[in-house]
């Protein structure tokens, strides 16, 4: 096992102590570098708190170099080591104690924010329905769209984003989400609606209607 003091702050092995890594390990310490900020930011949206983040950050990096030589082909590596981090964040919040919310996500977003877009019937207002999002797959593997989809998450007011992202990223039940949060069930799925209507509307925006960035 490969001491700590040969580690970065960043749970990285440090250039020096490369090359006693395995072949497997050394072919993806490289591209670990590179994924760290994406990896960092991702966590501590979820875990509201810098040390835990950077905690399951390192546990990570560390478990992806261990375990490099299992590393499936079939997958790629950055899907690969966003599992492990998920995996990571979930134990995490699953030790804590229950944490409830300061602020309840389910008054953050306005229910009046929504009824111009919408006719009494239910039905979208002319100018407001979402335009053609024709191959969405093809956005997915554009590395611009997650540029965009971050963006618009950060936009979330932070509790509903921490909800959304338990249920659609960490792909917690929601039964645990609300006992974690301290909501209700009935709370929970208004403030996931509100939040997916929140995040299509900005994608629609800013991506699908043809305003965003190259793609």
């Amino acid at each position: 096992m490969i001491g700590k003091d040969h580690h970065r702050a960043d749970g990285v092995p440090s250039a020096a102590a490369r090359p006693a890594l395995p072949a497997a390990a050394a072919a993806i310490a490289g591209d670990l570098d590179g994924f760290r900020r994406e990896m960092l930011r991702f966590a501590v949206l979820q875990l509201r708190d810098q040390a835990s983040a950077e905690d399951a950050v390192q546990e990570t990096l560390l478990a992806a170099l261990q375990g490099a030589d299992r590393f499936a082909e079939r997958a790629k590596l950055k899907t690969w080591v966003f599992s492990i981090l998920r995996n990571k964040i979930v134990d995490i919040i699953r030790r804590r104690v229950r944490e409830p919310l300061y602020e309840s996500p389910e008054n953050e977003i306005d229910d009046t924010d929504f009824d111009p877009l919408f006719k009494s019937n239910g039905h979208w207002q002319g100018g407001a329905r979402p335009s053609d999002w024709g191959n969405p797959e093809q956005s997915f593997e554009n590395e611009n769209f997650w540029q965009v989809f971050d963006a618009c998450l950060n936009r979330l007011p932070p509790a509903t984003a921490r909800v959304f992202m338990m249920r659609e990223m960490l792909g917690l039940e929601t039964s645990e989400i609300c006992q974690q949060l301290s909501i209700s069930s009935n709370n929970c799925w208004v403030v996931l609606h509100r939040a997916r209507m929140a995040l299509r509307l900005c994608l629609d925006q800013q991506w699908f209607a043809g305003d965003g960035p190259s793609r």
